[in-house]
C-alpha cells in the first residue's frame, strides 16, 4: 500500500502561534486516494532539523507532503533545505510562477521586491505545480529507488492555508499518475451516552472476533459523543463495504439507543434532519451554556427551516421577565432546579411557537458552587405539546468542558424525545 506523511514546517506551529489545518484536509484528500498516512509531522525552522526530518519520512513512506516556509522572508528556509536534501547543484526561475507573482503583486499595488522575484526561483531537481493564488509554487522533488530503497516522491506546498487547499486537486492528479493507489473503506457511526471506557468493555468480545485486517478506532469528544470507525485498508472497495456493512449489524444490536447516527453526524445534525422531514421546529433556551445550543443549531447550512431562535436567558430578571419563570420559582427552589428548567422549556417554546424546545440552568464553575447544588450541576429540559421533562446531571471538568457536556447533553435529551414523540 502506498504511504505518506505530512509534514508542516515553522516556529508558529510548536509554539502554538497558529494551529495547523492543512494536515487535517491533506490528509482527507490522500485518503479519497487510497493512500494512508503514517505520520504527522511538524518541524521548527531549523536547516538541520528540516533536512533530518524529511529525509527520516521519505526512508518511511513513498509520499511526503510539505506545508510552509516558502515566504519571502529571510525565516523561511524550507527551500534551500530541500535544495539540500535533493542534491541541487543549482535553482532556475519558472517563469509562469513569475508571472503569476507579479500579476497578483500589481493587482494588490504592491511593489514587486526581489525578494519576491526570487520566489519563482526554485531548486534545478524539482518540477514546478504552478500555484495561482499565491507566490510561492508547489515544488515536486522525485526522488530514485535508490535514494531511499523505493519510489519516493515529496511536495512542497505553501503553508498559508487557502494556497495549500487550492493545490491540493493538481497534486491529487499527479499521485494518480505516479502511484498505483488501493482502496480504503471507513464507515463510521456516532454514539452517545456511552463513556469510552464502558463502551470498550461492551465492544470487547465483537471487537476481538474482527478479521485482521478490520481496524475499529474510538474517537471521543464532549459535543458529539464517541465517534466509532472500523477501517478497511486494501482490497476491492465493493467487497469490503458489504464485510464491513456484516460487522455493522452485529454493532448496532450491542450499542441499541446509544447509536444515533450512522453517518459522520454531529447530535445538531441529527436533530435537523429528524425536524425537516416533520416539517417541525425547536427553539432554546439557555442559561449555563451561554448560546453554546444555539451555535450549534445555526452552524448547520439551513438550519433556518426549523431553527426559530433562543433566549439566552444568563440574568434571573431575564427568566422571569421574557422566559415568564414565576418568581416565586426562583426564590423558593433557585435558578438551578427542575422547577426553573421547566419553565424555561415552555416559556422558549411559547414565545417561538416551536413544535420542541430544550433549555439549560447549572453552574459551570469554578465557583458558585454548594453542597446541595457543587460545580458541573446542571438541569436540563426538553418540551413539546406531549409534555415538558426534565433531567438532573453532575459532571466533573473544567468551565469550558461543563459547558461543552451541558450542552451536548442537552442537544441528545432532545434527540431522543424528537426521536419518540415523531416514531424514528
Amino acid at each position: 500500500m502506498t504511504t505518506a506523511s505530512i509534514c508542516t514546517i515553522g516556529d508558529e506551529i510548536l509554539i502554538g502561534q497558529i494551529v495547523d489545518t492543512n494536515s487535517s484536509h491533506i490528509s482527507r484528500t490522500l485518503n479519497s486516494l487510497g493512500i494512508k498516512v503514517n505520520r504527522m509531522l511538524s518541524i521548527g525552522d531549523d536547516h538541520d532539523v528540516i533536512i533530518e526530518g524529511l529525509r527520516s519520512e521519505l526512508e518511511k513512506n513513498n509520499i511526503v507532503i510539505v506545508t510552509g516556509g516558502l515566504g519571502p522572508t529571510k525565516d523561511d528556509i524550507t527551500k534551500q533545505a530541500l535544495a539540500e536534501l535533493s542534491g541541487a547543484k543549482g535553482y532556475y526561475t519558472d517563469n509562469e510562477q513569475l508571472e503569476i507573482i507579479h500579476r497578483i503583486l500589481s493587482s494588490r499595488g504592491i511593489d514587486i521586491l526581489d525578494i519576491n522575484i526570487a520566489q519563482a526561483s526554485v531548486p534545478d531537481t524539482c518540477e514546478v505545480i504552478p500555484n495561482r493564488l499565491g507566490t510561492a509554487p508547489v515544488m515536486v522533488f522525485r526522488f530514485p529507488e535508490e535514494k531511499f530503497g523505493h519510489q519516493a516522491t515529496l511536495y512542497s506546498l505553501p503553508g498559508v492555508p487557502f494556497e495549500a487547499l487550492g493545490a491540493l486537486d493538481d497534486i491529487s492528479d499527479d499521485i494518480s499518475k505516479h502511484y498505483s493507489v488501493s482502496d480504503i473503506y471507513h464507515k463510521t457511526v456516532m454514539t452517545f451516552g456511552i463513556p469510552e471506557s464502558v463502551l470498550s468493555k461492551m465492544l470487547d468480545e465483537w471487537e476481538d472476533s474482527l478479521p485482521s485486517d478490520m481496524h475499529l478506532a474510538y474517537l471521543p469528544n464532549p459535543l458529539t459523543g464517541v465517534r466509532l470507525r472500523l477501517s478497511i485498508y486494501g482490497g476491492r472497495k465493493e467487497e469490503e463495504e458489504a464485510r464491513i456493512e456484516a460487522e455493522m449489524v452485529k454493532l448496532k444490536e450491542i450499542l441499541g439507543d446509544a447509536l444515533y447516527s450512522e453517518q459522520d453526524d454531529r447530535l445538531e445534525q441529527c436533530i435537523g434532519r429528524m425536524l425537516s422531514a416533520k416539517g417541525m421546529t425547536v427553539s432554546a433556551a439557555e442559561s449555563c451554556t451561554g448560546g453554546l445550543i444555539s451555535s450549534l443549531f445555526t452552524s448547520i447550512p439551513g438550519s433556518s427551516e426549523y431553527y426559530l431562535g433562543s433566549v439566552t436567558s444568563y440574568a434571573n430578571s431575564v427568566k422571569t421577565g421574557i422566559l415568564g419563570v414565576p418568581e416565586e420559582i426562583i426564590l423558593r427552589h433557585g435558578a438551578v432546579s427542575e422547577e426553573c428548567v421547566k419553565a424555561m422549556a415552555e416559556g422558549v417554546r411559547k414565545i417561538t411557537g416551536s413544535d420542541f424546545s430544550v433549555a439549560t440552568s447549572g453552574i459551570a464553575g469554578p465557583g458558585g458552587g454548594s453542597e446541595e447544588k457543587p460545580v458541573g450541576l446542571v438541569w436540563i429540559a426538553v418540551s413539546s405539546k406531549m409534555g415538558t421533562e426534565a433531567v438532573r446531571m453532575v459532571f466533573k471538568g473544567d468551565r469550558k468542558r461543563n459547558i461543552d457536556r451541558f450542552a451536548a447533553n442537552a442537544l441528545n435529551l432532545l434527540r431522543a424525545k424528537i426521536k419518540n414523540e415523531l416514531n424514528y
